[in-house]
């Protein structure tokens, strides 16, 4: 550890503040139902819940396919990016050579260098877990979906129930997507730290208002939060399906 300087270890306690209170706070705090990623949650049950009334169902599918899709890049983003990191290892004495040539601010230190590297690639391989656990529940949302009857075909309590099995799976699968993409995003501020501890807690700080604006007050989620009115199925009193209602799932 006398590798690490304090100004370095000061940055570092503070990027692992940040990064781990930012998850608790967008994940398990009360301030949790403010957030964007929580608004989406709304819209995700509704979706599956909407998907019953429709006797085709092709655009739930091709929605669910390019969420798969989207998750299978990221994840194979990490899997690059982790190559990436082991060819800096490789070649740590030409780059500490070549930025010393071009007055790059980079500690003159193989042993640091070399423990910022493996830093981030242990961030890159949390994010690729976390895709590639995404992407499995997504492919479980959609074998759910699959087995979620047309309405004339069972009663609709049934439908529901699968549906929401579906939805549930589904929020689970855009939770550890959202945790993967966090860990790219706060990787963007681990690069900070190759040039200097100062420069790193800037980054990471940088990172963090980014990231709590997007949450809680970006326009994305002032739009997300106006659509007050989602359909829902309605049901008459021996359990069919008569017309499409609105509610506020927010609420």
């Amino acid at each position: 550890m006398h590798i690490l300087s304090l100004q370095d270890l000061l940055a570092a306690g503070w990027f692992l503040f940040a990064w781990f209170g930012f998850n608790l706070l967008i994940d398990l705090s009360p301030l949790r139902k403010h957030t964007l990623s929580a608004a989406m949650e709304s819209y995700r049950r509704a979706w599956m819940e909407t998907m019953t009334t429709r006797q085709v169902r092709i655009m739930d599918t091709a929605i669910m396919t390019g969420l798969q899709q989207g998750t299978a890049f990221f994840a194979s983003t990490a899997l690059l990016a982790i190559g990436g990191c082991f060819t800096l290892l490789d070649a740590t004495d030409t780059i500490l050579k070549v930025a010393g040539d071009l007055s790059i601010p980079i500690d003159q230190s193989r042993a640091l260098w070399e423990i910022k590297v493996l830093g981030l690639m242990l961030i890159l391989a949390y994010a690729f877990f976390k895709f590639g656990w995404a992407y499995r529940l997504f492919n479980y949302s959609s074998i759910i979906m699959g087995s979620v009857p047309e309405a004339s075909h069972a009663g609709s309590e049934d439908i529901l129930r699968i549906a929401r099995q579906a939805a549930e799976l589904n929020v689970l699968a855009g939770g550890h997507f959202n945790r993967g993409q966090r860990a790219f995003f706060f990787a963007i501020a681990f690069l900070g730290w190759f040039a200097g501890p100062i420069f790193f807690g800037v980054t990471t700080l940088a990172v963090l208002i980014v990231l709590l604006r997007r949450q809680f007050a970006s326009r994305s989620r002032s739009t997300v939060l106006s659509g007050h009115h989602l359909s829902e199925p309605v049901t008459d009193k021996d359990g069919e399906y008569t017309e499409t209602g609105s509610s506020n799932p927010f609420t």
